[in-house]
């Protein structure tokens, strides 16, 4: 799984608070007596067992929140048709061959354990206590798993950045503040679909703007978002957690930094609809330096024929050499056996301090700029040292290129992934029999 797919399973299995852990699909929930179809999903179907218990969970979440509850016939509504998309996904990646081993669902159980700072014996215990299965949970893993692979197949393979948009976007205001503020942010969407009639369109604004006037008249977003968006995270009150103003979509960028917190946006029409943010909490705001050293150093290494006390007299014998003004550069090239470095005067260039290891970071650390250290031992072997210089840097070009690949793909990924859910929502046959 690439560091993409890992990031959006972990945003799917983020750090679980143990009263509302894994609530999802429970596609194989224990059929009761009398249970009926609710749904028919192409070739599967949702059973009213199912949508009992996600309601039960999620009316458990909105609780302990300290939220209200919407009407139960809206909130059954919303989780119906959540179960609707992800028995969907489901159904997609049933047909690609897409399947999750059992040491891989071992890895992610403990993981989330972990992760919760619990061992896997505290985590079971813990479910049961909050009414839960540990093979329920398991299979809930193991199907947000699958969901996850499909998107990641899916939409994040369709999305192409070029070096000419890497570049632009460095150039831009927005990727000069990209290590600024970061937002903590909610919403509400109203959805259109592709070619909505003019009808639809008013409908859809109507709608929005009687929501925006609720939440200026001091209605609760989290509530009126489970009760009526129809965003990715409408059941989790609307929440999408920390972003960026550079991982936003116009207008959105530019309106979140002008926001107090707890401000509104006013409806913002985009392509899949209205959508209203709130600013829940911000950080940040300076950027992030990381110290550079520019060192130069000869290594010399013990072997099957040099002693350890050989190899600490030769560079002890080269240190005296530097001292007494013998070029550092050209007794690299002569003496030193780090093959990186040597041909090049023993110049290691500006370097992280963090990849070194503990011993030649702390020497370098304590010698000043300018400077000849003495002699030292390391993993590697005995080495000397020269620091030619320090700086503060926010990061290279190559680490500035890869952060705003990935600011643009989180981007562009937000968007495909609202407009695949839409398609695959539009193409499915569902016949609702609630």
């Amino acid at each position: 799984m690439n560091v993409k797919s890992n990031k959006k399973l972990t945003e799917r299995l983020r750090p679980l608070l143990l009263a509302t852990l894994l609530l999802g699909t429970a596609v194989h929930a224990e059929v009761r007596p009398l249970d009926r179809i609710v749904a028919i999903v192409d070739n599967d179907v949702i059973m009213q067992s199912q949508l009992e218990q996600r309601l039960r969970e999620v009316e458990q979440t909105i609780a302990k929140r300290g939220a209200q509850l919407p009407p139960r016939d809206q909130l059954g509504a919303q989780v119906l048709e959540r179960l609707i998309l992800e028995n969907i996904q489901l159904q997609i990646g049933a047909r690609a061959g897409i399947r999750i081993g059992d040491e891989e669902l071992a890895q992610a159980m403990a993981t989330i354990a972990q992760r919760n700072g619990l061992s896997l014996e505290q985590f079971q215990a813990a479910l049961a206590r909050d009414g839960l299965s540990f093979d329920d949970a398991r299979e809930q893993v193991r199907r947000e798993m699958v969901i996850s692979r499909v998107r990641q197949r899916v939409v994040a393979d369709r999305i192409q950045i070029s070096d000419h948009e890497v570049q632009n976007f460095l150039a831009s205001e927005l990727g000069k503040l990209q290590l600024s503020e970061e937002f903590r942010l909610a919403n509400i969407t109203i959805p259109l679909s592709d070619g909505a009639s003019p009808e639809q369109i008013q409908a859809a604004e109507q709608q929005v703007l009687d929501i925006y006037r609720q939440l200026r008249s001091g209605t609760d977003f989290a509530q009126l978002a489970i009760a009526r968006s129809a965003g990715e995270t409408a059941l989790e009150g609307g929440e999408i957690g920390w972003r960026k103003a550079a991982q936003l979509p116009p207008p959105f960028d530019g309106l979140v930094s002008q926001l107090p917190v707890g401000g509104l946006t006013e409806p913002v029409r985009t392509p899949g609809g209205y959508i209203i943010l709130k600013l829940l909490e911000k950080r940040g705001g300076s950027v992030q330096v990381r110290d550079e050293v520019h060192v130069r150093h000869i290594l010399i290494k013990p072997s099957e024929i040099r002693s350890e006390a050989e190899a600490r007299r030769l560079i002890e014998r080269i240190h005296e050499r530097i001292r007494n003004g013998e070029d550092f550069a050209e007794l690299a090239k002569s003496f030193s056996e780090d093959p990186g470095s040597a041909l090049n005067g023993g110049d290691l260039n500006w370097i992280d301090p963090n990849i070194l290891v503990p011993e030649f970071r702390e020497m370098m650390a304590n010698t000043p700029a300018g400077e000849l250290s003495p002699p030292f031992k390391s993993p590697f072997g005995w080495h000397v040292l020269e620091v030619l210089g320090r700086r503060a840097t926010d990061s290279s070009t190559q680490v500035r290129e890869q952060q705003a690949l990935n600011v643009l793909r989180n981007r562009r990924y937000d968007e495909e992934l609202q407009s695949w859910l839409r398609q695959i929502r539009d193409e499915a046959y569902v016949e609702s029999k609630l």
